[in-house]
């Protein structure tokens, strides 16, 4: 397995100090969840993790090693990130879109039977072989969100992570795009998630890192970091927290 670390990261933004020596241990196989309310530092912590921005101090690791440190090719290959609010501005049939996935792996020879039998496996896993042909302008925003995440599931990476990916679904769809992301770590991989919702980030979450300004609140197992004092904390509301007659754990702000 490939460790995926944040080793005391620390970032400024301007004259803004967003995170502030962050450090944790994201585990493959499981689904850990970032939260915190708006301006907490989840999704700088994501980009720095995907090597989308460099900390000012700290690093993230994978296997060891700093991703601003290595090859382009090798993290894309080992990191497949979901942005917010992903378009697509060609109308490209999903197949085509979810073979995009596939560019860190092809060589000089193009498209290989690997690719093929990658993007077929994506398909088939996000249900949308049977849309494969369809245009993405087509598609609605539920199928769309599909074939993006089959797009970084073709990739095969050993983690996912994804920023927001629950935003402007409805909740039918919200719920079946969290059903593929625990069935994505259920075979082995890692998954990272920047939600906003808490009752949905205790239906879906392993492991939870609830932040504030910057700075970690509680990090570790989901049902251990989200308690009502750790959320009042983070957000400064009062919740009722509870299980469904089905087990599932819910998280309900209210009233103070």
């Amino acid at each position: 397995m490939t460790d995926l670390v944040a080793d005391a990261i620390s970032l400024t933004l301007g004259s803004n100090r967003v995170l502030d020596q962050v450090s944790f241990a994201f585990r493959q196989g499981r689904v850990t969840a970032l939260l915190g309310a708006n301006g907490a530092g989840k999704s700088s912590l994501l980009a720095c993790l995907a090597a989308l921005r460099r900390p000012d101090a700290g690093a993230a690791r994978l296997g060891g090693e700093d991703v601003q440190a290595i090859d382009r090719r090798a993290r894309a290959q080992a990191i497949g990130l979901l942005p917010q609010a992903a378009d697509v501005h060609w109308d490209i049939d999903v197949r085509t879109l979810v073979g995009l996935g596939r560019f860190a792996h092809r060589g000089r020879w193009g498209e290989t039977q690997a690719d093929r039998d990658a993007v077929k496996a994506a398909l088939a896993a996000t249900d949308m072989t049977d849309l494969a042909d369809r245009g993405v302008e087509r598609l609605s925003g539920g199928e769309r969100g599909r074939a993006l995440l089959a797009r970084v599931l073709a990739g095969e990476p050993d983690w996912l992570l994804a920023d927001e990916p629950l935003a402007s679904l409805d909740p039918a769809h919200q719920l079946d795009v969290l059903a593929r992301l625990r069935g994505v770590a259920a075979g082995g991989r890692g998954v990272v998630l920047v939600l906003h919702d808490l009752h949905l980030a205790a239906r879906v979450a392993d492991d939870a890192v609830l932040l504030k300004d910057g700075r970690i609140v509680a990090a570790g197992e989901a049902d251990a970091v989200l308690t009502a004092p750790a959320i009042a904390e983070a957000y400064g509301i009062d919740v009722e927290i509870g299980r469904t007659p089905q087990g599932h754990r819910y998280i309900f702000p209210v009233a103070r």
